[in-house]
């Protein structure tokens, strides 16, 4: 019997599955990954820190934002957890976590523009 309280029983197991889903909190902590990439310039860097190590205004540079705008979105994805930095002198160098999240996110997005890492 069921100790979920289902309304229908439907002869699916649903319980087996219910017992393995993550807790809602970690369905919070995803959806947040899922939302840096939902903005296009969001995605676009973590692309160019998938692949390398920058600077803000190399990144500015390479997609043609302002150096304001691309710290913005630095912002977020650091806080999200995506990537880190270090500082050398008076750059800051920004570059995909070493995660597992990072990580998968990384082959993910690699998958989905169906092209392989050039740095691999």
């Amino acid at each position: 019997m069921s100790h979920y309280h289902l309304p229908h029983n439907h002869g699916q197991d649903i319980d087996k599955v219910l017992d393995k889903m993550p807790a809602e909190e970690n369905f919070r902590d995803i959806a947040i990954l899922f939302q840096q990439l939902s903005d296009p310039s969001r995605l676009r860097l973590l692309w160019l820190l998938c692949h390398s190590e920058e600077c803000v205004c190399n990144l500015a540079a390479a997609v043609q934002m302002s150096a304001p705008a691309i710290s913005h979105h630095l912002k977020n994805l650091k806080s999200s957890g995506l990537i880190t930095s270090r500082r050398e002198g008076k750059e800051v160098y920004y570059t995909l976590s070493n995660t597992g999240p990072a990580k998968l996110l990384h082959k993910t997005v690699d998958a989905l523009f169906e092209i392989s890492c050039p740095t691999d």
